[in-house]
């Protein structure tokens, strides 16, 4: 008989039923797995693609048994939405389009699929009494305050001109010419509709704000589980350039400021939200590592160290290459400067910090994309090309 689990408040965990949108992604895999290894709850997993959770649903033998529903389900037009969402005790949204190359060459495609196609899952949830956890991003915040100051003001040593507060800092975007924003002004937009259905109609509601979270399962790698053109997030854009032994690419100098955390970290918190209800109802969770801030170049000359180490392959001699934005991204791109997440909240909440070093989880992510990948970009590097 399986040990009674008790949440923060000393009451027992109820085993529950989670409807989890977006389950065969990077985080929804994690998630899949938490849930499964940990806790006695029920998952009725929907994505249009389950190549990431493959290993949780082949085998019937697999200790949790049926605890694990798989249904192919493109959220845009499915009827059987709203059945699986009442079936349900509560409902996580993970879709997304979430990669940066995307938001100014798919502008329309990127506010479709981030607020158009969310707006169901809000109405269903809201309108059948269910529980939302909705997954948002630390891009709504867009620009720092401190990204205006002069250049010469003393006030760019104030922390308090670059920490991200849910509850208190400025959302601020860039023009709309600007298409890279449009992901960022979907996901507000979404967010803002989702806390006036608990504000209006009493849903109850948590959302969550993801600041770089990166692991093994994260994105794709080009022409081997993903198309040749596409370019995943930075994590595995670089795990890509250090497979192929090509010199990273550091778009304008790589001088944007990133904190990363860890996908297992990370999942941990997610799972205080979902077994706290009382604690994260009604809340806007930043989850990241402050401590673990570099630019984009530091970034680069971490990974390529790390890489050297697990692969046993020695380092380019010039590892890094300077392009330009509009050369790697195309027309429209812009940036934020920082981010950097206040963690008072969560930490009020929840009592949740994140453990992980960067050095430790690059260690840990570069291992699982060199045993993964590495002989497979051989075989296609070696390939001759067609004339």
């Amino acid at each position: 008989m399986a040990t009674e689990r008790f949440n923060l408040d000393g009451r027992p965990i109820k085993p529950m039923t989670i409807c989890m949108i977006g389950a065969g992604g990077f985080i929804g895999s994690h998630l899949c797995e938490k849930i499964l290894y940990e806790t006695p709850h029920k998952i009725l997993a929907l994505d249009v693609y389950n190549d990431k959770i493959k290993h949780l649903l082949e085998s019937e033998s697999l200790p949790w048994g049926d605890r694990i529903q798989f249904h192919r389900i493109n959220i845009k037009h499915d009827s059987r939405l709203e059945g699986l969402i009442k079936m349900s005790d509560l409902t996580i949204n993970l879709a997304a389009i979430c990669t940066p190359a995307d938001y100014n060459t798919r502008p329309l495609d990127t506010i479709y699929s981030n607020f158009i196609d969310a707006l169901p899952v809000v109405k269903y949830c809201s309108e059948n009494g269910k529980r939302l956890i909705h997954f948002s991003t630390c891009e709504v915040y867009g620009k720092t305050i401190g990204s205006f100051l002069p250049k010469d003001s003393p006030l760019r040593e104030d922390p308090a001109y670059y920490i991200l507060k849910e509850n208190a800092s400025p959302c601020i975007f860039g023009s709309i010419e600007k298409q890279r924003w449009s992901y960022a002004c979907a996901k507000q937009l979404i967010e803002r509709l989702v806390y006036a259905e608990g504000a209006e109609n009493g849903l109850e509601f948590t959302i969550v704000r993801p600041f770089n979270w990166i692991g093994p399962r994260m994105d794709f790698i080009p022409g081997i589980d993903g198309p040749n053109e596409g370019v995943p997030r930075v994590l595995a854009c670089f795990s890509n350039n250090l497979l192929r032994r090509e010199p990273l690419k550091l778009v304008d100098g790589g001088q944007s400021q990133r904190t990363f955390v860890y996908i297992k970290d990370a999942i941990e918190a997610v799972l205080l939200m979902i077994e706290n209800p009382a604690r994260a109802n009604g809340q806007i969770f930043n989850v990241g590592n402050p401590h673990n801030e570099v630019t984009v170049r530091q970034l680069a000359e971490m990974m390529t160290e790390v890489y050297a180490k697990v692969s046993g392959e020695s380092s380019l001699e010039e590892p890094t290459i300077d392009v330009s934005s509009k050369e790697f991204y195309g027309e429209g791109y812009d940036d934020s400067d920082k981010r950097i997440p206040d963690m008072t909240i969560i930490n009020r909440q929840l009592g949740w910090n994140p453990k992980t070093s960067l050095w430790d989880l690059l260690e840990s992510t570069l291992t699982y994309q060199h045993r993964t990948y590495a002989e497979a970009v051989k075989k296609a590097v070696a390939k001759p090309t067609s004339s």
